[in-house]
């Protein structure tokens, strides 16, 4: 961002422009393990789950389209319950047993990486 794009225009607002820099990469690959109920509540996820052993899979892409292709793979995968997709922000959130949600994240990582040539991050786990 260039300092004259944070300038006030002529009617006095002020004018900010965004930049997307498309690349080929999984920017996040999260599990939550053993999340508090509450978290499943507020993020809108099914309340009704055993949460035993559950966990919560966050997933970023970009190209952002690829979190279709994410889904496609997670759903394949396991025995996961697919919570969210954005094809236009490329998150994916995924639910299921921690084992799960797990293996469903590294397939895709795997796949992006091995298939497409992308960049992924390192998986991680809370």
């Amino acid at each position: 961002m260039d300092i004259k794009d944070l300038i006030p225009d002529n009617e006095g607002k002020l004018r900010i422009i965004q930049e997307l820099v498309p690349g080929k990469q999984v920017t996040l690959a999260h599990v939550i393990a053993s999340p508090d109920p509450i978290m499943y509540q507020k993020l809108g996820l099914n309340p009704d789950i055993d949460f035993s052993g559950s966990a919560i899979g966050i997933l970023t892409v970009s190209p952002a389209e690829t979190a279709i292709i994410a889904a496609d793979i997670a759903t394949k995968s396991g025995n996961i319950d697919l919570s969210f997709v954005d094809r236009f922000s490329g998150t994916l959130i995924i639910t299921g047993l921690i084992s799960d949600v797990e293996s469903a994240l590294k397939a895709i990582c795997d796949y992006v990486s091995e298939r497409l040539g992308f960049s992924v991050c390192e998986l991680s786990r809370t």
